[in-house]
């Protein structure tokens, strides 16, 4: 049961002491997939699937049942307002029949052209063509990135999108690919915002990257935001790379606009080589929320992940985005000539001209170790659910969605406060997708400074996971694992009843009280 296991690791352990615990009801606050879901787009996806199959099965209709074809483009899209027509009162249809009218009025797209490409990705039955991401949901989700990611600021074809096997899968390739393309070499030092979502830590020093981590720490006492005197880090030139998750995890607070600015402006005015990476999957919980990536488009690589905000964990639908003119691209142009022939070999097989091939489709290949570029990109039935869900967000246009879901995990963390004894605090910049629970300022709170110290001293949060875990069967991860300071343990506010969290709040005092007898009687 070591502390220096990575907290998902440590996760398994807690969750196994839980189940034998006395206490029936095992109340897993570990787990970040929430237990809410967008059903709209749902219900869209089975309603395209309808319609496509209906297309399919008139190609081969002569053979026998169980054949069919590829769509066919000519006039499909007076067949599919036909079947709108036919199904009007069918869950998924009024979604659809919004959906295409903002597609061909709001993006410009030609109505029988995405009908065809919606269809044949239901399909699944060819290969992703262009391989990065088909052309017209490509346009859908890189709208949605502007609306929710860069408030509306970057106009609709300044940056590409990339979709990919979720957010970690996105994390990997980019890994890969700065160290393949020599952007990233072994000992140069990589600032990371901490706390941070464990693996930005764990990949770094890993054998085949060996990069130097450089913390910057937010204070809790700063409202989970980096100081002043952290942002003049990135002024050192060693460093190569800034890794953000915002809005952070696990302290799920947005970066201020104060930080935001900060950080831009370091980066504008002395160091214009920086390179950022953004993964801000918590984002669409936040009204207006403005990432990185809109303050320094030409240095930030975004990350985003439906996976959270849709409860989509299951489907695995990422992104990664890159500005049209970025550094990435200027700093493959400033290699030097060894390095471009070692690289001119390496893609040699993609195109003639590798000094042209941009960064983001660097990325595509090297997913697929080069050589396979050709097969690959997300599987298109996964393109058109990521797709649906960008325009359900697009079309609700009074954030209906978005409100409700942010509504219900400030009041699932309304009600673990008071459970535990503690008047809720609320910022404007708090997203409350998870919480952290810092145990030596509650141990402060309730008791006095000295046991405070000590849970801090003691490494006593470690202590109070496991036995939580076997008294109480609540499973929550250590915070020190997503290197945090002080001893603490991370809440998801997003996967269990209100109710529930009101039980661990009150099971959270009983075993610090257990804690503090232990204390005093040292």
């Amino acid at each position: 049961m070591s502390p220096e296991l990575s907290p998902f690791e440590l996760k398994d352990q807690l969750i196994e002491l839980a189940g034998e615990s006395d206490n029936h009801m095992m109340l897993n606050a570990g787990r970040g997939n929430p237990n809410f879901l967008a059903i709209h787009p749902r219900h869209a996806f089975i309603r395209m699937g309808e319609f496509a199959l209906e297309e399919s099965e008139r190609s081969y209709a002569y053979l026998y049942g169980g054949f069919g074809g590829s769509s066919v483009k000519k006039d499909i899209g007076s067949r599919f307002n036909e079947f709108l027509i036919r199904n009007k009162d069918a869950s998924g249809t009024a979604f659809l029949r919004g959906s295409f009218s903002y597609m061909a009025d709001q993006l410009g797209l030609d109505f029988d052209e995405v009908v065809f490409e919606f269809c044949e990705a239901f399909l699944g039955c060819n290969y992703p063509v262009p391989p990065r991401m088909l052309s017209s949901m490509e346009k859908v989700v890189r709208e949605y990135l502007v609306k929710e990611m860069y408030a509306g600021k970057t106009a609709l074809n300044e940056f590409d999108v990339f979709a990919t096997e979720g957010g970690t899968a996105a994390m990997t390739y980019i890994f890969q690919s700065l160290k393949s393309n020599k952007l990233l070499q072994a000992k140069d030092k990589v600032a990371i915002v901490t706390p941070i979502f464990t693996p930005y830590l764990e990949i770094p020093v890993l054998p085949e990257y060996g990069l130097e981590v450089v913390t910057l720490e937010v204070d809790e006492g700063l409202g989970w935001q980096l100081s002043p005197e952290s942002i003049k880090q990135l002024e050192d030139p060693d460093i190569k790379v800034l890794y953000v998750v915002n809005p952070s995890n696990p302290p799920s607070v947005k970066m201020s606009s104060t930080v935001l600015e900060s950080i831009a402006e370091v980066v504008k005015t002395k160091r214009q080589d920086l390179m950022v990476i953004t993964d801000d999957v918590y984002g669409t919980f936040v009204e207006n929320f403005l990432s990185l990536a809109a303050m320094i488009p030409e240095n930030t690589l975004l990350v985003y992940s439906f996976s959270k905000y849709f409860g989509a964990t299951g489907w695995r639908l990422g992104t990664i985005a890159l500005a049209e003119n970025n550094i990435f691209d200027e700093k493959l142009r400033d290699l030097g000539d060894a390095d471009k022939a070692i690289l001119a070999e390496r893609y040699s097989t993609l195109t003639k001209d590798v000094p042209s091939l941009k960064f983001i489709d660097r990325l595509v290949a090297d997913s697929r170790a080069v050589a396979l570029n050709h097969t690959s990109g997300l599987s298109l039935p996964q393109q058109l659910q990521m797709s649906l869900f960008a325009l359900f967000a697009l079309i609700d246009t009074h954030d209906e969605y978005k409100k409700a879901t942010s509504a219900l995990i400030h009041r699932r963390y309304s009600r673990l406060m008071r459970s535990i004894g503690i008047e809720p605090e609320f910022d404007e910049n708090a997203v409350d997708y998870y919480t952290l629970l810092d145990l030596q300022r509650l141990g402060e709170h309730f008791y006095n400074k000295e046991f405070g110290e000590w849970m801090l001293t003691n490494k006593e949060d470690i202590d109070f996971l496991f036995t939580i875990a076997r008294e109480c069967g609540v499973v929550m991860l250590p915070g020190n694992g997503f290197d945090d300071s002080h001893p603490s343990a991370r809440v998801s506010l997003a996967n269990l009843a209100e109710w529930q969290y009101e039980a661990i709040g009150k099971l959270t005092r009983k075993i610090l009280e257990e804690l503090y007898h232990k204390f005093c009687s040292k």
